[in-house]
């Protein structure tokens, strides 16, 4: 995508997006979103208008039209660099014209440019995409509309990248949107991270609501909605006719079937989780992980969020696994040279570093330290399992994907978008690519519960052999249109797509099965589903499964071979056929029945998005700690500071990117441009200490050992809100000192932190095998005993042991 050039005056003339107004229509799993956006050009001058906006990775954009007073300018999808030009033409020769293209470089990314809106003129844009809804650990449906483009970090060796976005200090335009749900499912409720009006259901049986956004919203801040049916989990077909007009045979002119499945893993495999794997975590320590978590009381900084989910994660590892720690920025360095086994002493040296971590490592350049970890050798018996943390502002997301796609055999990769402003390109990419699973921690999100969920997905035991078999009438036949299933995790959604050719004279009736392997135990699940096409689906199915069938030809264009310009002209073909857009097609409309020509030099502005890095980081840090690493705050606003080497002190193992640009402070002080535009000059935050532990159960998580047990000890005894002697006094003379303080953190864990069992709980099933390992004498009379110093009432089987 082509950068723009010009940008917002100096003397803050206006800028011409007025108003965002967003529909949304929800059908049980999928969306269609209708965004209108309101352009008035105030000047006294021809106005061309640039907007870079951020899109989810996986929405199909299939409509783009203007309206200029009453005429509307439905534009078409072309191949790119035709689109371009006959832009380029138009508005030179003065005529209205209009481009929406997706970022050569991540699929979440938009330029959308308004093309010769004479003096005082109003064009209303409306852009359509439809999407698959995300399932969530608590089963909720989640559709996030973005309003953060983080400006993707570029190495200075790079001449690419995706264009920068002007910010201002006030977002100059509002957000209206509506919502309306309709669903086979009954309807339980509906979540926003924004003030909504009350949801108001249109039926006896809640499957049609509708719901308001709050009047008044100002567009600083992803709008995420979480979407709530009573069964979410169950499994689901549904079948779209063909398009009258198009071609029979093609995939717009054939029904297309879209199949939602939920393998339920039998509950005797999914109760012994593995003990062995290498892990491997990826912590991204830009500067941008120095801000805030949301803008709610008590938010934690993301780097301090990380500190507290690799303890979590550190102290749930099973004994004689093998694991190493990353970070990176501008450069990477890792705890150990290469994975080293888990034990006691590992597990100490490792946590001594990581409340030790800043956000102190300059931009944001992942390439590297993922092409590192690739060429080290893996274990046998101990199949990799890689975590990335990062609030995912690259600027080479296609070769990232790439890159994790190309091992995707040798790993499995599990990835976290902190804050919002995080690339869904990014992040969902590598988990679909790598066979993992993705997580967002956006809002007031906790950052733990959902890693934990992931750390007991990695440790499921791996699903392989796996089928997709179709039964179908005679003179039926099924193409597969979404890419083979390499990976199933318990309870998570599995999508396919595929196209039906040919005429049943007969049954109305199929059906799909899916065929796996756990631990060599077949299993098999299956959907049966109606011939008979849904009616009255604007051909969401269809735009959802070209958009699938596109996505995996730019996978095989990027991967090279000697047919790479026949993939690039289907992916032309069935983008134009089916209206979707992609990385090698442009919407363009041309406004040729205008009465005249724009006269006069053409003035262009960029559209201000919330979100630049500098914009964030003043609006979200806290006082005085305000990103003091700033390297994207300086991409936006000036040119790249002077390179300089990595130095870290042993025994860390350091490497500097070789395409890397170092933009750390150069001393522990730093200037950062405040939400009021005034200047504020801080402390660098490297140079605090890191604070205690104050939540009690991470207080407890730390002090248990590797091996699963606590030793009876004062700090043990400050969480229980007692004194060593009243823990010591208690002990039942039968069990040691040890056994005695793990029985309590049991206790404790249960009675206490119930709520948060998904973030202990593999810290409790250590402890419980630990405790069965020494075999105590007892061990009822110390749970009861325990109850009664504790004041709590758990009995030994809820233990556990």
């Amino acid at each position: 995508m082509v950068n723009c050039c010009g940008l917002v005056s100096e003397k803050n003339e206006p800028v011409p997006l007025k108003s965002i107004s967003v529909q949304l229509q929800v059908k049980d799993h999928v969306v269609s979103v209708s965004s209108s956006l309101q352009y008035v050009n105030e000047e006294e001058r021809p106005l061309e208008a640039v907007f870079v906006f951020p899109l989810p990775a996986d929405a199909a954009v299939c409509h783009f039209s203007a309206k200029i007073g009453e005429q509307e300018i439905v534009a078409e999808v072309q191949d790119k660099q035709s689109a371009r030009d006959q832009y380029d033409d138009a508005v030179s020769s003065g005529q209205q014209a209009f481009l929406l293209e997706e970022s050569d470089e991540s699929s979440d990314v938009f330029k959308l440019s308004v093309g010769c809106l004479s003096p005082g003129q109003n064009a209303v844009i409306t852009i359509v995409y439809v999407m698959e809804l995300s399932v969530q650990a608590d089963h909720a449906l989640r559709f996030c509309l973005p309003a953060v483009l983080n400006p993707r970090y570029t190495p200075a060796a790079s001449a690419a990248g995706v264009p920068e976005v002007s910010s201002a200090c006030v977002i100059p335009y509002t957000l209206s949107l509506s919502v309306d749900v309709r669903s086979s499912d009954r309807i339980s409720r509906l979540e926003s991270s924004c003030p909504l009006d009350p949801l108001v259901f249109l039926d006896s049986d809640h499957t049609h609501a509708t719901v308001n956004l709050s009047a008044g919203h100002r567009f600083d801040k992803d709008v995420e909605l979480l979407l709530y049916y009573e069964n979410t989990h169950q499994p689901t077909a549904v079948m779209e006719a063909g398009a009258a007009t198009a071609q029979p045979g093609s995939l717009m002119g054939d029904p297309v079937l879209m199949i939602s499945l939920y393998p339920e893993f039998p509950a005797d495999i999914m109760s012994s989780l593995a003990s062995q794997g290498e892990f491997v975590f990826v912590v991204d320590r830009s500067g941008s992980m120095d801000c805030v978590m949301h803008h709610g009381k008590d938010a934690q900084m993301r780097i301090e969020s990380a500190r507290d989910t690799l303890l979590l994660l550190l102290k749930s590892l099973p004994m004689g696994c093998y694991f190493n720690i990353y970070g990176f920025g501008s450069h990477f360095e890792s705890f150990f040279p290469q994975s080293v086994v888990y034990s006691e002493d590992t597990m100490k040296e490792a946590l001594k570093r990581v409340k030790n971590m800043r956000a102190d490592m300059g931009g944001t350049e992942i390439l590297q330290p993922l092409k590192h970890i690739y060429s080290q050798p893996c274990y046998p018996d101990h199949p990799r399992q890689l975590f990335i943390f990062t609030d995912g502002e690259v600027w080479n997301t296609k070769e990232v994907l790439d890159l994790v796609k190309s091992h995707v055999y040798s790993h499995r990769c599990f990835s976290f978008g902190i804050g919002e402003g995080a690339s869904t390109a990014l992040i969902t990419g590598m988990a679909r690519e790598g066979s993992g699973h993705a997580q967002f921690i956006t809002g007031t999100d906790r950052m733990q519960p959902k890693v934990m969920q992931s750390l007991r997905f990695a440790l499921q035991p791996a699903v392989d052999s796996i089928s997709v078999d179709w039964t179908v009438p005679e003179g039926v036949t099924v193409d597969m249109l979404s890419q083979p299933i390499n990976t199933l995790f318990q309870g998570q959604r599995a999508l396919i797509y595929a196209q039906l050719k040919g005429q049943s004279s007969g049954t109305t009736e199929g059906a799909v099965t899916l065929k796996y392997k756990l631990k060599d135990q077949p299993v098999t699940n299956q959907l049966q589903f109606t011939l008979k096409p849904k009616e009255d689906t604007g051909l969401t199915i269809h735009r959802l499964a070209a958009r699938s069938v596109i996505r995996s030809l730019e996978l095989q264009e990027r991967a090279g071979g000697a047919d790479t310009e026949a993939v690039r002209s289907r992916i032309v073909e069935l983008s134009v056929q089916a209206g979707v857009s992609s990385v090698h097609t442009a919407f363009i409309g041309v406004n040729k029945d205008s009465k005249q020509t724009v006269k006069g030099p053409l003035q262009q502005r960029r559209v201000p998005v919330q979100g630049m890095f500098l914009q964030r980081s003043t609006m979200q840090c806290a006082p005085m700690r305000m990103c003091a690493s700033s390297q994207r705050a300086t991409t936006a606003m000036a040119a790249p500071m002077s390179s300089r080497s990595g130095t870290m002190a042993a025994p860390l193992m350091a490497f500097q990117s070789p395409m890397s640009h170092a933009f750390d402070s150069m001393s522990n002080r730093a200037i950062f441009q405040s939400a009021d535009c005034s200047m504020i000059e801080c402390d660098s935050a490297s140079d605090q200490e890191p604070e205690p532990q104050a939540d009690p159960l991470l207080q407890l998580v730390s002090l248990q050992k590797a091996s699963g047990c606590w030793e009876l000890n004062a700090a043990l005894a400050d969480v229980f809100g007692k004194t060593e002697d009243e823990v010591t006094k208690h002990r039942p003379a039968q069990v040691d000192g040890s056994v005695w303080a793990t029985v309590l953190a049991l206790i404790w864990l249960n009675a206490c932190r119930s709520d948060d069992q998904v973030e202990w709980q593999f810290v409790a099933m250590k402890a419980a095998s630990w405790i069965h390992s020494q075999k105590p004498d007892g061990l009822s009379q110390c749970v009861c005993d325990g109850n009664i110093l504790l004041g709590c009432h758990v009995t030994k089987d809820v233990l556990g042991i």
